[in-house]
């Protein structure tokens, strides 16, 4: 592994966040066109017919899927059926520089889930990150007013996106546990067996959905260019960029290009939904990046 930063790891990194970003906005500018479970829905079967070309060996009956098909029912689960659901059911009431900023927590929750459930060590500095972290999201959730934050006044779309980092959180976790074998060692396959369970997940939500709400869909050229978007750049090319810059760098030096997401969504936001970043949104910013830096600290 190589831990030295050159210019063609940097933009490996930085397409993540963008595309991650980009995700967002989109998902905002089409909520009124698809409800958000079926959104999520498409989108997954869209990367599994893309993935399905490359990956498709792993349906063979030797392969280690069906050896540990339930791990990867639950990895499909939270990190495919879950997570994406939840935050396209943000984007309905919250906006993408909100959504973004609070999924910046992260690390703050990957400490806590894996000091509770798996056993992980907390050191000092990473306590004091957590909380600097911590005072980022709360910034947020107030708008940076302590009256609206002392009378708990969130939109619904905050709490979904909370939940919504637990939940990835926990599936980071996962990840780390267990023996994937030969699936690890192709992106596609890892990513294929796990997008293969999500869909029926998603495709249960969905269904639950329009049994419950009876949505519709106003299909347009704009909702065909958002769907082709969101299931190419954040579901598989952003998931490949990300790999390789790892790879690359580390998981520790990679993380902080992850926080580049809500200022891209800023700038996204800006340009395309006409969504003028505040003052507390880069103070937030500034708490959460440093509260990473603290964390990160030996």
């Amino acid at each position: 592994m190589n831990h030295k930063l050159n210019p063609a790891t940097i933009f490996l990194l930085v397409i993540p966040p963008l595309l991650w970003a980009g995700n967002a906005v989109v998902g905002r500018m089409i909520h009124e066109m698809v409800p958000p479970i079926t959104l999520n829905f498409i989108r997954w079967v869209l990367a599994f017919l893309i993935l399905l070309p490359l990956a498709w060996h792993i349906f063979r009956r030797d392969s280690m899927l069906w050896r540990n098909w339930r791990r990867y029912a639950v990895l499909g689960l939270l990190g495919v059926g879950l997570y994406n659901a939840l935050q396209y059911l943000a984007l309905q009431s919250s906006t993408p520089i909100n959504v973004t900023l609070v999924a910046a927590s992260m690390p703050v929750w990957m400490l806590i889930v894996g000091r509770l459930f798996f056993q992980a060590r907390v050191s000092r500095w990473q306590l004091a990150g957590a909380l600097l972290s911590i005072a980022g999201v709360l910034i947020v959730l107030s708008r940076g007013e302590i009256a609206q934050l002392l009378a708990l006044r969130l939109v619904p779309g905050d709490i979904f996106m909370i939940i919504a980092t637990i939940t990835w959180s926990i599936y980071s976790w996962l990840l780390t546990r267990g023996n994937d074998g030969e699936l690890r060692k192709h992106w596609a396959d890892f990513l294929l067996a796990q997008v293969s369970f999500g869909v029926l997940w998603s495709g249960l939500f969905s269904a639950a959905e329009w049994a419950i709400t009876g949505p519709a869909i106003h299909w347009s050229p704009i909702l065909f260019a958002a769907l082709a978007f969101v299931a190419i750049g954040p579901a598989v090319i952003a998931f490949r960029c990300w790999g390789l810059g790892v790879q690359r760098v580390g998981p520790n030096i990679a993380a902080f290009f992850s926080n580049l997401t809500p200022l891209f969504a800023a700038l996204l936001s800006s340009a395309f939904l006409g969504e003028t970043p505040h003052v507390f949104h880069g103070l937030a910013f500034m708490c959460i990046v440093g509260g990473i830096i603290l964390s990160s600290r030996r």
